[in-house]
């Protein structure tokens, strides 16, 4: 049995144990005997996060697996068939799993000593809660370092498949020691790692900070001083806290600073060292530049937006179906072509971003529910799975047509702006319909497509003029000029070069005007720049869409061109408003 279908098979069992420390926890706080560990936004976040820790492992895989069986072929110490009779005895396997903890605790311990390190494990502490769900929460980039920290055990001759198979059984063992519903246990707690042990791993007090690494073994922390017994109560989380919902930034955060810092520095070996020291620690120019607050566990709140209860079931629901789709994919990927993987990969981001930026209250219902369609419409062309594509591609822009005419009405009236958003987004919609069926409807396609790019610039034209910015004309003509004769060289058909000259200028008028619309709002109406950015997007598509039409079939053609489609859609219908207008 392949590793994606294991972790399939136990996520029957998580989800059992989740549900039991719930109830658990949740009888205590009504007895007074305890408190209720889980809120639905965190626990969502956390088990998103594996999600997406379990999918881009699909991608990484070759790192650990790949190099690990590089160097066990080329550099053992051992002949292979006396190591692999040693390895796969009963007491070889055991000392594999010990081999495996040991080198697990000085990865785990790097993670906390090293910022490089940390920037990829900070994600497993950011939840400010303590529970089963925290323990699905990983790193997504973990592999991309994680496994140099393995290769002894390659030199030493342990098998490919005995160096897996343990590493799953550490990974499984270290599930159930996320709560805070097991208390003490003893002489358990003096040998393994236990809840009340990892417990004060998780823990941003000063006495607690950065102890107890060990995965199975907690004498590791004893043998090399890092152990510290839970004595006092835990306050969990990071100390530069998340304080977000969106698994991208997650993962990205940590890194983000320190490129900031390193940045800033004007030491080139302060640049360097920012990547390598301690978390925490910043070059004293930069730390005296751009000052930060001193952590003070006095002042740690918890991060919990409110939102409706109808936004959480909605989120909830549509959780469960991204939960759904990932382990479909998770049990058939270890046999999946990287390219189709990738593509789930990217799908099924979007979606847990989307549902992030609901319970964060960035996003509403109906934008969750475009985006979502916009990512399946992708990924299904991509696939090649026609039906699905059928269905998704002219829902997708229905829900932004919907989205943009109930906020106009929200608003109270339908102006003239609205009217010409709408008039972009239902030309839009026909030329997708049109482009879906045989080649013969490619040119009525691009008619309903150039009519939705006038209806913008119509649009975009409202309050600052025609072309406030000629000097943005010429550039954006001189490069759609360029990529004319770029299609033209390629191969563009005779009878289609009149229609496509004409549609290349009227796409080089529009994201012309979005700038320069940008460049004159820019301080009133700073969503005028996200707008000019989807402009881009679309001037983007069209040349993908041609290049791979006329010039050179593209590889995942589908993908670039639907992705900046929809991304240049989302951005202008999300935030092209007349001035004056909030978003509803």
């Amino acid at each position: 049995m392949r590793p994606g279908q294991i972790i399939v098979l136990a996520t029957p069992v998580f989800f059992l144990l989740i549900a039991i420390e719930f109830a658990v926890g949740r009888m205590r706080a009504r007895r007074g005997t305890g408190h209720d560990t889980y809120r639905l936004a965190d626990a969502v976040n956390s088990i998103g996060l594996g999600m997406l820790s379990q999918i881009s492992a699909v991608l990484t895989g070759l790192l650990r697996i790949g190099i690990y069986t590089a160097v066990y072929s080329a550099v053992a110490l051992f002949p292979q068939e006396a190591a692999r009779d040693f390895w796969t005895t009963w007491y070889g396997w055991l000392l594999a799993l010990v081999f495996y903890d040991f080198c697990y605790y000085w990865l785990h311990r790097m993670g906390h000593e090293s910022a490089l390190l940390w920037a990829a494990h900070v994600v497993h502490h950011q939840s400010q809660h303590y529970n089963l769900s925290t323990a699905l929460r990983q790193t997504s980039s973990g592999a991309l370092l994680g496994w140099v920290f393995y290769l002894p055990m390659a030199v030493a001759g342990v098998p490919p498949l005995v160096f897996g198979v343990v590493a799953l059984v550490d990974l499984l063992y270290q599930f159930w020691v996320h709560t805070e519903q097991v208390g003490k246990l003893g002489w358990f707690d003096r040998w393994f790692c236990s809840p009340s042990n990892h417990r004060v791993h998780h823990a941003v007090n000063d006495k607690y900070l950065d102890r107890n690494y060990g995965g199975i073994l907690i004498v590791w922390d004893r043998m090399f001083g890092s152990f510290r017994e839970e004595d006092e109560r835990c306050v969990y989380g990071t100390r530069g806290e998340l304080r977000s919902w969106d698994p991208l930034w997650a993962n990205a955060e940590v890194y983000w600073a320190l490129a900031k810092d390193s940045w800033h520095a004007r030491s080139w070996a302060d640049k360097l060292r920012v990547w390598f020291k301690p978390p925490g620690w910043r070059p004293a120019d930069v730390a005296a530049r751009f000052p930060k607050p001193a952590f003070d566990i006095s002042k740690v709140t918890r991060y919990e937006p409110v939102v409706s209860p109808a936004v959480q079931w909605f989120a909830g629901v549509q959780f469960m179906l991204m939960l759904a789709g990932a382990i479909f994919f998770l049990w058939f990927s270890d046999t999946m072509p990287l390219p189709q993987a990738a593509v789930w990969l990217a799908a099924l981001t979007a979606s847990l971003w989307a549902i992030g930026g609901v319970l964060q209250g960035r996003l509403s219902m109906t934008e969750v529910l475009l985006i979502e369609a916009a990512a399946l419409a992708t990924a299904s062309a991509a696939l090649g799975i026609g039906w699905l594509h059928l269905v998704f591609k002219p829902l997708a822009l229905s829900i932004a047509i919907f989205f943009a005419a109930r906020r106009a009405m929200a608003a109270g009236a339908v102006t003239t702006f609205d009217g010409l958003l709408l008039t972009g987004l239902v030309a839009s919609l026909a030329g997708d319909v049109l482009l879906m069926g045989p080649a013969k409807l490619f040119v009525p396609g691009l008619v309903c497509f150039l009519l939705a790019h006038l209806a913008y610039i119509a649009l975009f034209r409202i309050g600052v003029g025609l072309f406030p910015r000629r000097g943005v004309l010429a550039a954006m003509l001189l490069i759609g000029a360029g990529m004319y004769a770029f299609l033209w060289q390629g191969g563009l058909p005779v009878a289609l070069r009149v229609p496509v000259g004409v549609y290349v200028i009227v796409i080089a008028c529009m994201a012309a005007q979005a700038i320069g619309r940008a460049a004159v709002l820019r301080s009133a109406d700073p969503a005028s720049l996200l707008v000019a950015v989807g402009a881009c997007f679309f001037m983007l598509s069209d040349s993908l869409l041609a290049t791979n039409r006329f010039v050179s079939p593209l590889p995942l053609a589908s993908l670039w061109v639907l992705a900046t489609y929809y991304a240049a859609q989302i951005l202008i219908v999300r935030h092209t408003r007349p001035a004056g207008r909030t978003r509803s």
